[in-house]
């Protein structure tokens, strides 16, 4: 991973976390708000995605919509681009030591 991109990811972590849950064929579900008043959301399997992180991975062209689900939200799932940076980030945190992870966990 190079040094501008590593910045550029919002909490590298939490962002390789949810990269891992979603696989290659689990959905982010994405809920628009305006309606209920409680603005916009992004779920996996049930547990909320940050908005930061949900954001940046559909402007980096990562996720892209594939439909909507019988309720009317939108399905995200990885693009062949997300598959191979989730690919990328599995292996560089495999190289990373204790210590290393620990940073990026607490550091972003």
């Amino acid at each position: 991973m190079g040094a501008a991109m590593k910045s550029a990811i919002p909490n590298r972590a939490q962002t390789l976390k949810l990269l891992r849950l979603m696989g290659e064929h689990a959905p982010i579900l994405y809920l628009r708000g305006e309606d209920d008043g409680f603005g916009d959301r992004w779920t996996l399997h049930g547990g909320e995605v940050p908005p930061a992180i949900a954001g940046w991975l559909m402007q980096s062209g990562y996720v892209a919509d594939i439909g909507a689900t019988e309720m009317g939200a939108r399905r995200l799932l990885l693009t062949p681009a997300g598959v191979e940076f989730r690919a990328d980030g599995l292996r560089w945190w495999a190289q990373l030591g204790r210590l290393a992870r620990l940073r990026v966990i607490v550091f972003g």
